[in-house]
């Protein structure tokens, strides 16, 4: 209906069939087909046709001057949102967990607003699960399993949590996974109960006193760097204190659950071309990093 009213619009405008298929990129028999089937759901003649062109009926010159800027009003709003979702330039607002946006992603960000200074970036962090869709954001990334079944899911890969501790600390290393439960602990809120689980697959569950408990999983970095116990970490975060020794791999055939990665979106809103992107550039990016293990 609305197709068949711009045609009818578009027509009037151009007082000829022959000009409005043109501007409208159909055929004379198509426009004038669509326009016959807008006047017999109408049960009214809009248009009059004659060798000197079409002139507006009286019905169709009081049904032009309703819907004319109403047309007019829809055309543009849908080539502003078109503009919207294609264009590389504007805004793209992105969620992301703290301990993997801010840290592990610094280099990411860095090198995205380089390549595309036309890209304004609204990055938001938190480790609260935000709905996308109240925050308004255009795309987020997600650590762990996901099971809102409203979002279309992405998933990128995994990355590993490993146990690590200051080469420095004045406590006894362990030997073995049965003395890490008498070594003294820190974690972060997301990471108190450990699930071990190693290279045989075989699986430990350690559930134990932590001696320092952080909601910021920098704090816990820190505090193992200070040598004030082991901890379970994810290694985008402890890599770069793993290559310069500031932390060592405590029973390294141990390792906690994967922490899976996805990009998510909701299922009725168009991914725009930033966020395309966006969702490209760090896929790749992601897929260089010796810390992340890519989707097969």
């Amino acid at each position: 209906m609305l197709d068949d009213l711009k045609i009818f619009i578009t027509a009037a405008n151009k007082h000829s069939l022959t000009a409005a298929a043109q501007h409208l990129d159909m055929t004379i028999a198509t426009v004038s087909r669509r326009i016959s089937a807008l006047e017999q759901k109408l049960g009214c003649e809009l248009l009059h046709r004659s060798t000197k062109g079409l002139k507006l009926t009286p019905v169709g010159e009081s049904y032009y001057e309703e819907c004319a800027e109403f047309i007019d009003a829809l055309d543009q709003r849908i080539s502003n949102l078109d503009q919207t979702l294609n264009s590389l330039k504007g805004d793209l607002k992105v969620l992301a967990p703290v301990n993997l946006g801010s840290g592990p992603l610094d280099e990411f960000w860095q090198e995205f607003v380089k390549l595309y200074p036309d890209i304004a970036l609204n990055i938001e962090l938190s480790n609260t699960l935000q709905d996308i869709r109240d925050t308004r954001a255009d795309i987020a990334l997600r650590s762990g399993n996901q099971t809102n079944s409203s979002l279309i899911q992405n998933k990128l890969g995994h990355i590993e949590p490993v146990l690590v501790s200051s080469p420095k600390a004045t406590f006894t290393l362990p030997d073995c996974i049965e003395e890490l439960q008498n070594a003294p602990s820190i974690a972060s809120k997301m990471f108190v109960d450990w699930l071990l689980i190693n290279q045989q697959g075989e699986h430990h569950q350690l559930n134990k006193e932590h001696r320092h408990i952080s909601n910021d999983m920098n704090v816990t970095l820190n505090l193992a760097k200070a040598g004030a116990g082991i901890t379970l970490m994810p290694m985008s975060m402890v890599i770069g204190a793993l290559e310069t020794g500031e932390l060592v791999r405590i029973l390294p055939e141990w390792r906690g659950q994967n922490r899976e990665i996805f990009l998510v979106w909701p299922y009725r809103r168009s991914l725009s071309a930033r966020a395309k992107l966006l969702k490209e550039e760090l896929t790749k990016f992601l897929h260089q990093q010796h810390w992340f293990h890519p989707s097969p």
